[in-house]
This record gives C-alpha cells, structure tokens and sequence, in this order.
C-alpha cells in the first residue's frame, strides 16, 4: 500500500539515495524536508525533482560528520539531541489524532549509526543487543537520539522502528568523507591523508543497499523492533584507499606514470578513533529478507567510475564548499 513518507535530510548523502529509491521502485509519495546545509544538495535529487510524487521542503533539519563534531560538538547535539526531540514531539501529536486504521500504519523510522556501540576488539560483531559505548561527540549525540527514540515508543506507544548502519559509501558522497576525498585526491594528484597506520576496520555498506534496507525496514519491520544493516565487508582504511588507487590505476591512469598509492601520506590519527566497527545482519535477513546486493569489489568500483563520470556534481563542491581540508583535530 503506497504511503506518504516524511524523509528528513533528503538531500542528504544516505537520504537522497532512500528518497531516488523510493521514487524509483515503490508507489509512495515522498516529502524531503531539509536546510540544505554543508552536505545537503538539491542537484543529488534532480533525478526525482519533477516527479509528481515527490516535493522539497527547507528546514532545520541537517546531516552529520564525527570530524565536523570534533571540531564543534554543540551542532550536532542541537541536530541530534533537540532535533530527534522536536520531530518526536511533533510526531507524537499528529499520530494521537489520526484515526484507529491510519494510527496502526504509521511509523516513525529513527535511522541511526553502529558507531553509537564503541569499539570492537579483533572479534565479534555488533548485534541489536550490543551495548551503548560512544565515544565521539558525533555517536553520543546520535546515541542520545536512539534514546529518546525508544523512550517515546515505551513511554507514549509511539510506533517506533530504530536502524543503526555501517559505514555506506556511493554516488552523490560529500567529499569530506574517506572514499570521495581518496577518489578526488586522487584525480587532482593530491597527497591521500591517511590516519595513523591505517588499520582501522570499518564494515562498508553501499547506499543503494542501505536504501532497500530502510525500505523493508519501515514497510515490513514490527514496532518497537531495532535492525543494525551492514555491508559485510570489513576493510581496513589503507586496504580501502589501496583498492580506490588499483581501480583507478586500471581506469584513469595517472598522467605522470605509476601508481597512485605513491601519494599515500600518513597523517596523525583522529582523536578517539574507534579501532573497529562490523555488524551481524542476521535478524533483518532472516525476519525481512533483506541482504547486500553489491559486495566491496562491486561496489566500489562502481563508486569510482560514478565519480570519474559526474564531475559537474562535485567541481562546484571542491570549488566552493570543501577544498578536502582535514576536519577534526580542533580541541573541545
């Protein structure tokens, strides 16, 4: 049954990819409601934006970055803490007056991050049942905002649904962020920073995937249930920027010869920096039938060949926006 689906952060790296799916492949009617700050870009929808069931509505509402949080942590509480509150609120009190049939389809979908689970050893994996462990000002915030999620469905019977994802990576990703600033490093012979000795873990989920997760998710998944999406695909960093330099070495070789893990540089660590993320997507597998469709290898290698392809979307970006300057080491 087609639905009418708030989608806040659309234009967004992962919300503009939930809302070109859902335009895409399914009926529902999709309203994206965000203030278009630093990462949130209009031109990521202008696939979508004259689809009649689809309108744009600028708010405060804006996405989130662990470096950028370093540098100013009162942002992102006042995006994750107070916002998740006064969308919760709001919710709240549209759902009370709805009629008994409109109140059971409903659903208030908190779309998180694993990083609010801190750190694995070498070992296991993040379930639905792991423990809150943030460590950043970025995963306590959005921790805070699981919270309060949950608080509202307990407390209020607000139907409630919470995901918590692993690191997504695709087409339309602002370049501050690992994969676009390697890919973009790369094409303009710049040095490809490294933290520390690049042996952090994180488990990569490509956007589209992530997308068809949310999908299930909030069209199938049961009130008050938590799902954690995951890639199954655990990389070290410097496993992830080799891969880039090897595709790109194949497509776009570099104009002086060689190869381009010639301009691996590393650089200090972040503070705090989670050692490794990986996620069991056992239950939305067995209960929704959802899995990766892309694995690392595919999925990465169309990300390069998306970027090599779409320049007029990110020029503009690294000429106005973002130079690829390192985030995150400003003190507290």
């Amino acid at each position: 049954m087609a639905k009418r689906i708030l989608v806040t952060g659309g234009a967004g790296f992962i919300g503009s990819a939930l809302v070109r799916h859902l335009i895409a492949n399914t009926e529902h009617e999709v309203l994206n409601l965000d203030n278009l700050t630093y990462a949130g870009d209009p031109r990521s929808l202008s696939g979508v934006a004259d689809n009649p069931r689809y309108r744009f509505l600028k708010g405060d509402i804006c996405e989130s970055h662990v470096d950028r949080s370093i540098d100013g942590p009162a942002q992102f509480v006042q995006t994750n803490v107070t916002g998740t509150f006064i969308m919760l609120s709001e919710a709240a009190a549209y759902w009370r007056q709805m009629t008994a049939s409109a109140k059971d389809a409903f659903r208030f979908h908190h779309i998180s991050t694993d990083e609010v689970f801190g750190s694995l050893g070498e070992e296991g994996f993040f379930t639905e049942t792991t423990a809150y462990d943030p460590r950043s000002p970025y995963s306590a915030s959005k921790a805070a905002s699981d919270h309060l999620v949950r608080a509202w469905g307990h407390t209020y019977g607000l139907p409630v649904v919470v995901t918590n994802c692993s690191n997504n990576y695709g087409p339309f990703h602002f370049p501050e962020k690992l994969i676009p600033l390697m890919i973009l490093n790369c094409l303009r012979g710049l040095p490809l920073p490294v933290y520390g000795n690049g042996a952090n873990i994180r488990d990569w989920l490509y956007v589209e995937d992530h997308a068809r997760a949310l999908t299930a998710v909030f069209e199938g998944g049961g009130t008050g249930e938590s799902y954690i999406i995951g890639g199954k695909s655990e990389r070290t960093n410097l496993q992830v920027v080799h891969t880039i330099c090897a595709i790109l070495d194949d497509l776009k070789p570099a104009a002086g010869g060689g190869s381009y893990t010639d301009l691996i540089t590393y650089v200090s660590d972040r503070p705090g920096h989670d050692q490794r993320y990986a996620i069991d997507p056992a239950k939305i597998q067995a209960e929704l039938g959802w899995g990766p469709r892309e694995s690392f290898e595919s999925g990465i290698r169309q990300t390069v060949g998306w970027y090599l392809e779409n320049e007029w979307w990110w020029g503009p970006i690294l000429a106005k926006t973002y130079s690829g300057e390192r985030l995150g080491l400003k003190a507290g």
